[in-house]
Parts: structure tokens; sequence; C-alpha cells
């Protein structure tokens, strides 16, 4: 017996002293995992690109160790509003996104997508980007595909051909159906149109996203409109940098983001998104109605020579100036624009004059049409209110979209949300203003964001979940890119990994790359 008991004795001092091996050890953190909880101290090990244990980990050794001293570590964030079809194969580091603590990306957004996303997918599985990116399949895509830019219904035919190309994209590996109904050519569908292809990514469990028909005076319409298409296609719901916008609907945000608590009151899975700025950022053909802007250019330059159609062109933009309560186009400033790149950075106020225009509406509407003639150009809006953006930042349900994609550093005038989304969340919204407590802005960066794509091994520090995982200062993260200076990064976080690869060290891009595709749930592996 006394042998026995001294041979266990030695067993149980020999397993505890045994090691468990890992790739990479982060120790001494502030674990925030996700979930919404308080945070505690503790240690992740990360082994073979997964999360294998989170906790007091004593009895783990690495081949690298980082004492990240008390820093913050979670999961890394989900930015579920994108548009990286093309600047991800030109910068696939995606510098703009590791340093603002981003590892995985929803792209296809606004209803426009990669039109073929098998061969997107393979790309990007070839290209191995320093994200991850799941994408959506887009109506206007779908519907160029079929009907170019037409301003009709489509025939039954062509209703059943849209159809077909929602299925086959859910088969490929999108993760639902985007909209975007202020955009050519999906501003001239009519709801049941969109609901019947809705219906057809929601057979294989898709989520229904949507750039709503208006976010300016008829907004409360638009939302109800993307609500009721979800109710009909019985699928979930996300609208889309979630705003309301002009002078004449600030303060509104309480109205509109009651549409949305009803709708989940009633059982709908209804949620939001949103970027932390007072501007947007869209092209400026929107400004124009929507009927001048069919066809390809040449057609829109054909009413635009029309001297009776420029005529009532310019009549429709006055009109909708003065119902959104602005005197001039001044909030309407130049990102990119490439007939004449001196431009960008200004007003349209200020190009107006530049063109020797006396300063008033109407000029500004020639300038604008001018400009559109020429290709038009990518533009920053200012037209939001603070408040309003403070109220719906507090939802519960909101999450994270910097509605960007990978900008050519010091290329044109961008929204400085392609840079700051997230460290300005966490700088300026949460450690200044106290407005959103910051275990709950990471779950609403995370876990929320990868419940509602189905992202099902991410969003949490989990054993067996993938490596994403961030680490920053809490006390120093802020956004540095502006509106004047749009092209500076976000400083404040410190490691950055992606599938248990360190693209971020010590606050510098390592140049590692290990994204990789995510599919959704009808992916035909």
């Amino acid at each position: 017996m006394k042998k026995w008991l001294t041979g266990m004795a030695l067993l149980c001092s020999i397993t505890a002293f045994a090691q468990e091996p890992c790739d990479i050890l982060i120790r001494n953190g502030r674990i925030v995992d996700g979930t919404g909880n308080s945070w505690y101290y503790g240690d992740v090990a990360v082994k073979n690109g997964k999360i294998i244990a989170v906790g007091k980990l004593n009895g783990y050794t690495a081949a690298k160790t980082i004492d990240v001293q008390k820093m913050i570590v979670a999961p890394g964030f989900i930015d579920v509003h994108g548009h990286v079809e093309k600047g991800i194969f030109e910068n696939p580091t995606a510098d703009n996104y590791i340093y603002d603590g981003v590892t995985t990306i929803i792209t296809g957004n606004c209803g426009s997508s990669a039109a073929d996303l098998q061969r997107f997918f393979t790309r990007v599985d070839s290209l191995r980007p320093g994200i991850n990116i799941a994408s959506l399949v887009g109506h206007n895509t779908v519907r160029m595909a079929v009907m170019h830019r037409d301003n009709r219904a489509p025939t039954p035919a062509e209703q059943l051909q849209m159809d077909s190309l929602v299925a086959k994209a859910m088969h490929d590996g999108a993760v639902g159906f985007s909209t975007g109904l202020i955009y050519i050519p999906g501003t001239f569908s009519k709801t049941d149109e969109v609901v019947a292809l809705a219906k057809s990514a929601a057979q294989y469990n898709g989520v229904y996203t949507s750039h709503i028909r208006n976010e300016e005076n008829t907004v409360t319409d638009a939302v109800n409109e993307a609500i009721n298409i979800g109710k009909q296609a019985n699928m979930p719901v996300e609208i889309s940098h979630f705003k309301v916008s002009s002078k004449a609907n600030w303060g509104r945000a309480p109205e509109i983001l009651n549409l949305v608590k009803q709708a989940r009151s009633e059982g709908w899975d209804v949620t939001i998104d949103q970027y932390p700025y007072t501007a947007s950022s869209t092209n400026l053909g929107v400004r124009l109605p929507d009927w001048a802007l069919a066809g390809g250019q040449d057609s829109i330059n054909a009413r635009l020579h029309n001297p009776a159609l420029r005529a009532q062109i310019k009549k429709e933009m006055l009109e909708q100036l003065h119902s959104y309560k602005y005197k001039n186009f001044s909030y309407c400033v130049v990102a990119n624009y490439p007939a004449d790149t001196s431009y960008n950075g200004k007003s349209i106020t200020e190009i107006n004059k530049l063109m020797g225009r006396k300063g008033n509406a109407k000029n500004e509407a020639e300038t604008i049409m001018d400009m559109v003639e020429k290709g038009g150009a990518q533009m920053v809006y200012h037209g939001m209110n603070e408040e309003d953006v403070r109220y719906i930042m507090q939802y519960p349900f909101c999450m994270v979209g910097a509605d960007a994609g990978v900008p050519v550093p010091g290329k044109g005038m961008p929204h400085p949300r392609a840079y700051g989304t997230n460290a300005r969340i966490l700088g300026r919204y949460v450690r200044e203003a106290h407005l959103v407590p910051l275990e709950e802005a990471i779950r609403r960066m995370t876990s929320l964001a990868a419940q509602k794509f189905q992202l099902k091994n991410r969003g949490l520090l989990r054993a067996g979940m993938a490596a994403d995982i961030v680490i920053f200062n809490d006390q120093t993260i802020i956004d540095n890119a502006t509106f004047n200076a749009p092209h500076q990064y976000s400083t404040g976080m410190q490691y950055v990994l992606v599938n248990g690869q360190l693209e971020l060290e010590n606050g510098r891009h390592t140049g590692t790359r290990s994204g990789t595709p995510l599919y959704g749930p009808a992916y035909d592996r």
C-alpha cells in the first residue's frame, strides 16, 4: 500500500509538471472574450491556427511567448460591411483593416458582389490575403447580368434566371443576399422582385442585408420595406449603415430605431450596423434622379445633352436639395474624381467657383451634371447629426461596418472610415465618451457579427475557435484618419493574429498574409 501511494504521488508530481506545447502563448492579458462578460486576467494558447486553451495556463510552453502586460486580448474584429472585391487583389495585406483590428470582413454589400463567387473565392484562396473574407451575393450584380441597366420589371423568365443565379451563388459560398436600392439597376426593382430573390437565398439559410431605398425623407418607408422583405422571405435581416441623413431628418434616429425594436419584439431577427461618423460616402450620380441614370454612360450623357431633359434633371436635383433643407451642395465633397484629381478633397461649392460660375445652387447642379458626364466621382457627404450617430450606437444589436474597401495609400481623399472605424469607437466613444462599455463594444465587433453571418468558428476566445486575436492598449487606441488627411492608420493595436499567424507585432505589420475564404452554410465543398 505504501509503495502504491508513493507511486501515485510520483505520478501526480510528473503530471503536475507536464507541459503542453503550443505555437504562441499570450500571457498576462485582460481577456475580453467576445461574449459581453467582464474582462478577467488570463492567458491564451494557440496551436495550428486554433485556440487550444484560455485561462490561467501555467502548464504550457510555446515557441513564442508574448507577455502583453495587462493589455486587452479579444477576438479579431469582424467588419460586417465591406467592399473589397477589387482592392484586396491590389493590396492583399489589407493594412488599413489590420491596424484597425479587423481580421474578417463580409464583402458583397449594397447589392454589389463578385459576379462569379466560385472564381472569386478561388482567387482569394490562392492570394492568401491578410484578412478572412466572406461574401454576400449582390442584387445589382445579378440584375445587371440578366437585365443590364434597364428601368423595368423583369419578365417571368428573367426572374427565374436571377433566382437561379442567387441559388448558385449560395452554393458557391455566399452568406446571404444584399441589395443596394439607391443604386442602378437595383433602384428600378419593385419589392416583389427583391422578395423572390431573397427567398432564393433564404432556402439556403442566407441573411438579407440592405442598403435601403432611402435614408433621408422617406427613411421609415425604406426601413419597413427591408423588414417586410425579411418577413416575406422568412429570413434574418441586416440593415446596412443605419442612419438618418440630411438636415431635414436630424433627430429621427429614435423613430427609425423603434421600427427595428418593434420587429424584434415580434420575433423577427432584424439587426443593424453602423460606422461612427457624421458623413457617408457613395458616388456623385446619386444626386441625379434615378430615371436619368438608366442605361450606360452613353445614355446618361445623351440625356444631359438634351436641353429639355437636362432642365428636368436640374429641377429635380434642386427640389431634392431643398427638401433636405440645404441651401447649396457644399455638404458634398469629392473623394476621387478621375477626370481631374485636383478636385479631390474639394466641395461642389468650391469646384463650382473654380469653374468660374457664380455661387448658387443652380450653378452647382450644373457643375454636378458636368462631372457626371465625365464619368462621375466618389464622394463624401456630410449629412448626418452626431446625436443621431450616438443614439444608434447605443443599440445592443448594432454591429460595426466601415463600408470601405482596401484603399491605395495616398490615392484620393477617401472617407476616413476605411482606416479608423473600430479604433474610433474604442477610443472616442468607449474610452472618452463612455457611451458603450468596452466589453459590449467588443461583443458587437465579434460574436454578434459571427452569430449573424453564421461564422461558426469565429468571434469568441474559446478553445477550438480559429485563432483570430487582437491585443491592444485600451488607454491609447485611437483613429488618426481625418477627412482632410484620411490616409493614416489607427494606433494602439499592438498584436493581430489571423488564423494563428502574427500579422501585427509590436504595433508593426509583419507582412504575413494568413487570411482565408469563409463560406456560407450552403457551400458545396
